[in-house]
């Protein structure tokens, strides 16, 4: 399919038919492909359960109030934000981009590009994903206020801020993994009807994670899959040319 068909192609699936699996090694290519995804600053503060286990499956289906999405879903990707990890993905990053730098940069420039990294990776993403009850994130707020007064500057750096920003993230890489997954031919359903806390709870996720997202997986059962004809609001109303 070229990409007109295969975003055609998607849609929200309610039901799926059981009788027909999908490959769990597909499942994981698409999920590889999601990583692709445009994230905030290269921090890839998330993660990707593949849930195939029958019995963990029912638990995530529960706690998504067991809805026919889940309930007969052949498998469930859920998308979980880490910003929990900020201090191990920066430093992955820089040292990446330092090797990178001294790979593809001209001798005389590479000094220079990799302090600018260094400052971006080893002191100011930490400083901006740092959290304390809010204490810091008020901090950056009151900063960046004080130097707005003279210059433009990124204004969204309270923690709340910070967290929408690692969610957005997330949400890039669940809609680059659904749009892989119909290419394939198989069929999927974005849910945000969850009980995060029973979710949370039978994944075993750390403190510092949150879901973002469950996506469910299969093959639709015939029309009984999908809602009827594709709903959209007309064009005109959502286009602004400027």
């Amino acid at each position: 399919m070229n990409l007109a068909e295969t975003l055609g192609f998607r849609r929200s699936v309610r039901v799926y038919d059981r009788e027909k699996p999908i490959d769990a090694e597909k499942v994981k290519q698409c999920l590889e492909l999601a990583t692709l995804a445009p994230n905030s600053s290269n921090m890839q503060l998330w993660e990707f359960r593949h849930i195939t286990n029958p019995e963990l499956m029912a638990k995530v289906s529960k706690a998504c109030l067991d809805q026919t999405a889940t309930s007969t879903a052949s498998q469930i990707v859920v998308f979980v934000t880490r910003r929990d990890l900020f201090h191990k993905r920066a430093k992955f990053v820089l040292d990446f981009e330092k090797e990178n730098i001294r790979r593809n940069s001209p001798a005389e420039r590479q000094a220079k590009r990799i302090k600018d990294r260094e400052l971006y990776y080893g002191k100011l993403m930490p400083f901006i994903y740092s959290r304390f009850f809010g204490i810091i994130g008020a901090i950056r707020v009151l900063l960046a206020k004080t130097i707005g007064v003279f210059r433009p500057i990124m204004r969204e750096v309270s923690e709340n801020d910070i967290r929408v920003t690692a969610h957005k993230s997330c949400a890039l890489a669940a809609q680059t993994f659904m749009i892989a997954m119909a290419n394939e031919g198989y069929d999927t359903c974005p849910l945000e009807g969850f009980d995060s806390k029973l979710l949370k709870k039978a994944l075993k996720l750390t403190y510092g994670a949150e879901v973002n997202m469950v996506v469910s997986c299969g093959i639709r059962k015939g029309n009984d899959g999908i809602w009827g004809e594709r709903c959209r609001v007309p064009f005109e109303e959502v286009y602004i040319r400027n």
